[in-house]
This record gives structure tokens, C-alpha cells and sequence, in this order.
């Protein structure tokens, strides 16, 4: 095939992902983006298929032989990121960007779109494409599948984009090839003082510090060595100011492996450390609370 034939859309697509990285939207509020996506499908005369998703879309191409139910997938949500670049087309809404790439992505599935349009005689089956919301705030992908979005796919493929690479290279690779992450959140409540009477005080900043040094030990003491595991401390907040010691403060931050066996030794490995610190400044400390340590998680090959 022409390698033309592969790029005959190239300014048009140039100038939706434009337009998308303009307008970004967050999780599960990716209204517009879905609209303009419909618009796009309607205009294009694809089939757009029903579902329960309130956000996202499935669209359809059959072939002209019988064949598979192929379903290629791109994510459609942002981050809550402020953009600082100059760009000519940087977002126009305040405090939301597509930081991760994810206009790229599901520009790239409505490119994909026009060729096998173009080419439908050539497809056996049928191919789906699937505009995934709230891929960011995690949850979306259990949408797809709790409202039966994939009923009679044969097999799901997407790709993530990866700046690290050469333009034009794709990168594969035999078992894994993106970590699966959960996220979690920790509470610490203790009691706010002066700041010059710390004695009267159960110091919930001292007990975060403690928190985020023992949480780097938990992969260091309970996951192979030769596992890739990581747990970063991504966000701390204390205080409102300078002079009084707080009565509460939080942190968060996220967990990321490829081994479906490692997300129990590394929850594990967090509780114990949370309990063992309770234990040591029960006189400062009065409760401690866990989020998120317990929620399922995907690995993506």
C-alpha cells in the first residue's frame, strides 16, 4: 500500500488534536469532547453503537467478509494540570491540560478511523473503536466492562505514546509493557499547638515524616529485588501557617508494578508499616487513616 495512503488525512488530524489539546477535559466530565467526537463519527458516516457510558463512545466499521470483533482503544480524559507553554494551541481551560498525551491518542483512533473507512473492502469482521473516559481518575476502564461496552470483542488493542522515543518508532515487547498503579491516601490526625509549645501538641508533621521514610522501605524489605516495584510519595499537606503546629495532615501518592503478586506484599507490606508507627507514637498520635490500599489495580501488556 501507498505510504499516502497513511497520510492523506495528516492536516486534518493535525488540526483536531489541536483543537482537543485546546478544549481538555477531566475525568468522567469529557461532555465536549464527546460531542465533537459524534460530530466527527456522524459526519464521517460511522456507526456509533449504544451504551451506558456517560462519557465516551463506541463507534463501528464491519467489513465486507466475515471475520473477528477487533476493538482498538485510546483514552479522551486530562489531568488537572495547569500548561505553561507558549503554545499556539496550549488549553484554554484554566487549571486542565492533556499532560499525558491523551489527545494524541484518541486523535491517532479517529486517524485510524478514516483508513479503515477508506479500506473497508479490505477488513474481515468487524473493527470497534472505543473512546475510553476517565482513564486519569482510574475507574473508566471498570466502566467499559461493568456496562458490557466490550460484549462480543474477540480482543482490545491501544498504544501509549512514549516522548522518550525516536518519531515514528513503536516499541514492543514480550509480557508487560505499562505497570499497572493504584493510588492512596493517608490521613494522620493528631493535635495542633503553638508552635512554641510543641508539648501540648500530637504532632501530625513529625508522624508524616516518619510515614513517608517507612514507606520507602516497603519495597526494599518485601518485594524481589529483581521485581520493578515502585512507591512514590507524589503530595504532603499540613498547616495553614508558620507559627502553629497543625492538628492534621495528609499525603498521597501512587504504587507501580508489574506483577500482579507484588500489589499484595506491597499493600501488606504499607498496613503493617501504619500500624507499627501507631503503635510507636500513640502518645502523639491519635488515628491514622488509609485509603486506597486496597483497590484493584491492571497491568497492561
Amino acid at each position: 500500500m501507498d505510504k499516502n495512503e497513511y497520510s492523506k488525512h495528516l492536516n486534518e488530524l493535525v488540526e483536531l488534536r489541536h483543537y482537543f489539546h485546546q478544549h481538555p477535559e477531566l475525568s468522567n466530565h469529557e461532555i465536549n469532547t464527546t460531542k465533537k467526537i459524534k460530530e466527527l463519527l456522524t459526519k464521517w458516516n460511522i456507526k456509533i453503537l449504544p451504551t451506558k457510558l456517560n462519557t465516551g463512545l463506541l463507534a463501528e466499521i464491519s467489513g465486507e467478509h466475515p471475520g473477528s470483533v477487533i476493538a482498538l482503544r485510546a483514552d479522551i480524559d486530562a489531568l488537572p494540570v495547569q500548561e505553561e507553554t507558549e503554545l499556539s494551541f496550549k488549553s484554554v481551560n484554566d487549571g486542565i491540560m492533556h499532560a499525558c498525551g491523551h489527545d494524541l491518542h484518541f486523535t491517532s483512533l479517529l486517524g485510524a478511523i478514516l483508513f479503515f473507512k477508506d479500506h473497508q473492502n479490505l477488513i474481515q469482521g468487524k473493527i470497534r473503536f472505543l473512546f475510553q473516559p476517565a482513564e486519569e481518575a482510574g475507574g473508566g476502564a471498570d466502566q467499559v466492562v461493568a456496562k458490557d461496552v466490550l460484549h462480543g470483542v474477540d480482543a482490545v488493542l491501544g498504544f501509549h505514546n512514549n516522548p522518550n522515543l525516536p518519531v515514528g518508532t513503536i516499541a514492543l515487547q514480550p509480557g508487560p509493557m505499562m505497570a499497572g498503579c493504584y493510588r492512596f491516601e493517608i490521613t494522620i490526625k493528631g493535635q495542633g499547638s503553638h508552635g512554641a509549645k510543641p508539648e501540648n501538641s500530637r504532632d501530625p508533621i513529625i508522624t508524616l515524616a516518619e510515614v513517608i521514610n517507612s514507606l520507602q522501605t516497603v519495597v526494599s524489605r518485601n518485594v524481589n529485588p529483581q521485581d520493578a516495584v515502585v512507591v512514590s510519595v507524589t503530595y504532603v499537606k499540613a498547616g495553614k501557617t508558620w507559627n502553629v503546629i497543625p492538628d492534621e495532615s495528609f499525603l498521597e501518592g501512587t504504587v507501580r508494578l508489574f506483577d500482579l503478586k507484588n500489589a499484595d506484599l506491597v499493600k501488606k507490606g504499607c498496613l503493617i508499616s501504619l500500624k507499627g508507627l501507631l503503635k510507636l507514637m500513640v502518645r502523639r498520635l491519635k488515628l491514622i487513616g488509609a485509603k486506597g490500599l486496597c483497590q484493584s489495580l491492571m497491568i497492561i501488556n
